[in-house]
């Protein structure tokens, strides 16, 4: 099914019916995944908002794996040429390494360039066509020529889940000295090959709305981008932007990580899951099972800090998770772990109920596609 990467945790998938499994499969996934959020809104775990903002990043990865899956739709296929290999990471994420975002990106950039100088699809067609009944042969490389137009014509489109997905502002409320706004963001962590969206209310005290402060919002973007480091606690990041910018009060951060992506056929992740999906023998389509980390930091109070001779500046301080000490540990005022799978493995887990999953929330997809919470 795949061949080995130069890297020990990533493979490559050579083989052309377990590369088209394998996009079919994210294509299943990222389709429930708004609908998670629905029910997550439902039960009161996300405002409207927060909804509209996850399930735009959402579309953008449906998008993403939907552009990757035009690129390699011939891997594997003996040609006398290589058509190129999907690399993923088999033991950490499930999902495709870092630097496919990062090529996806550059051939973004030139997508324009490549469909002029390339014959239409209704062209290409037609010399298949051709080819097929006049020399009577499969036309393979045609074929993947209008893959590659595919591929050019979804990046051109736009509104993919890039490796950096810069900040956007949401207004909240306040017109005058304060305002409350929504920033998000989102990048693809390199270190863990996943998506990670963020979240931030923030109240604004500065002269100018922030989205229209020429100073402050370029500012704040670039700031927001250098801290979006998985490995970063949440405390850390919102007390960066707290000392950062005096008039930004940070009074609540959210990080969602999307993943790992666990499947008996394509991953190698050790632990419960892994044999849950064994002994579940599901039917193609069901064989997988996708994490959901949910990290949440709240403002308990502020207080004023002296600045000068003469000056103040409101601080947050943040309340961090009471139970057991750790909040110092997670940076975090509350995490939650869920996880989203479809019916067949939730049946299995259930009954083998492996230690830690008691408190992990279970969203289960039925053959019809509807979410349940358990």
């Amino acid at each position: 099914m795949t061949d080995r990467a130069p890297k020990s945790d990533h493979v490559r998938l050579a083989d052309l019916a377990a590369s088209r499994r394998y996009f079919t499969k994210f294509e299943r996934i990222t389709g429930h995944l708004a609908r998670v959020a629905a029910v997550m809104h439902a039960e009161d775990s996300l405002s409207r908002d927060e909804v509209e903002i996850l399930t735009g990043y959402m579309q953008g990865i449906a998008y993403s794996f939907r552009a990757l899956g035009m690129k390699y739709l011939f891997a594997g296929r003996d040609a006398g040429q290589s058509f190129g290999t999907l690399q993923m990471d088999n033991h950490e994420s499930g999902f495709p390494v870092f630097n496919e975002l990062l090529v996806m990106a550059n051939d973004a950039q030139q997508a324009a360039r490549h469909l002029d100088g390339m014959p239409s699809a209704d062209q290409l067609k037609a010399q298949m066509v051709e080819q097929i009944i006049g020399a009577r042969q499969i036309p393979t490389r045609l074929q993947f020529a209008l893959s590659q137009r595919l591929y050019y014509e979804e990046l051109r489109r736009g509104h993919l889940f890039w490796a950096r997905n810069d900040p956007q502002i949401i207004w909240q409320s306040g017109l005058g000295e304060r305002r409350r706004y929504l920033l998000h963001w989102a990048v693809y962590d390199s270190q863990i090959n996943l998506p990670t969206i963020y979240v931030m209310e923030v109240e604004d005290t500065g002269r100018y709305a922030l989205a229209k402060d020429e100073e402050r919002w370029p500012a704040c973007q670039t700031h927001l981008m250098g801290q979006a480091l998985g490995g970063l606690k949440l405390l850390t990041i919102a007390r960066g932007v707290d000392e950062a910018f005096s008039d930004l009060h940070p009074k609540r951060l959210r990080r969602f990580h999307v993943g790992p992506m666990y499947s008996h056929s394509y991953t190698q992740q050790i632990g419960p899951l892994r044999d849950v999906l064994r002994d579940a023998d599901a039917p193609e389509g069901q064989d997988w099972a996708l994490a959901w980390t949910d990290e949440v930091l709240e403002s308990e109070r502020t207080k004023l800090e002296r600045t000068g001779w003469f000056g103040s500046v409101e601080r947050e301080i943040f309340a961090l998770d009471p139970f057991s000490g750790r909040g110092a540990e997670t940076g975090a005022t509350r995490q939650s772990r869920s996880i989203i799978l479809p019916e067949r493995p939730y049946q299995v887990l259930a009954e083998k109920n492996p230690p830690g999953f008691a408190s992990v929330t279970k969203y289960v997809v039925s053959a019809g596609g509807r979410v349940l919470r358990y």
